[in-house]
């Protein structure tokens, strides 16, 4: 059984920061690309970034220049920094991962439980 925990999400005003954290664990041989994406409300959920386990990132445009994605490989968790927070990136933000789980046939994708990022005028 594979699990991805987030955690690090709360409340902030405009213009500051908060970082987020995943760690994916149980009986994973391994992992692809790891990422976030989000679901403001009313609206459908969207990429954030992804970085796959070579380095390589992408970035959703409203997000370039605030947020950095990164990664360690060894404890199978991924990051997401926040900075300049603005009232639009208020969402519930999930955590993904492409991965292939022991005793399975391949890689899919596995979700965390999602953590709300609140960010006040």
């Amino acid at each position: 059984q594979v699990q991805l925990v987030e955690s690090g999400g709360g409340l902030v005003q405009a213009g500051g920061s908060l970082r987020l954290s995943c760690a994916a664990s149980g009986s994973i041989f391994s992992i692809n690309a790891m990422g976030w994406y989000r679901r403001a409300p009313g609206k459908q959920r969207e990429l954030v970034a992804i970085m796959t386990s070579g380095g390589r990132t992408n970035y959703a445009d409203s997000v370039k220049g605030r947020f950095t994605i990164s990664r360690d490989n060894a404890k199978n968790t991924v990051y997401l920094q926040m900075n300049s927070l603005a009232p639009e990136d208020t969402a519930v933000y999930y955590c993904n991962a492409d991965l292939f789980a022991i005793g399975t046939m391949g890689t899919r994708a596995y979700w965390g439980q999602g953590t709300q990022v609140t960010v006040s005028f």
